[in-house]
């Protein structure tokens, strides 16, 4: 559950991290502000580090 969850996360803020950078540098994709979905992108994207980094993965919630 923790690993699966990880990988969420580390997707998401990569896709993020991305489009918010590409935003600031260079032509808006969505209506969002970039600088907004960059940071929320570096969140997301070291939260989802840090939980793949635990070494317990249990199934109970």
């Amino acid at each position: 559950m923790i690993k699966t969850t990880g990988l969420v996360l580390l997707i998401l803020g990569a896709l993020a991290l991305v489009v918010g950078v590409v935003g600031i540098f260079g032509n808006d994709l969505i209506n969002i502000s970039p600088y907004a979905l960059s940071i929320l992108g570096l969140v997301f994207f070291f939260a989802g580090t840090s939980m793949l980094k635990q070494r317990r993965d249990t199934d109970e919630i």
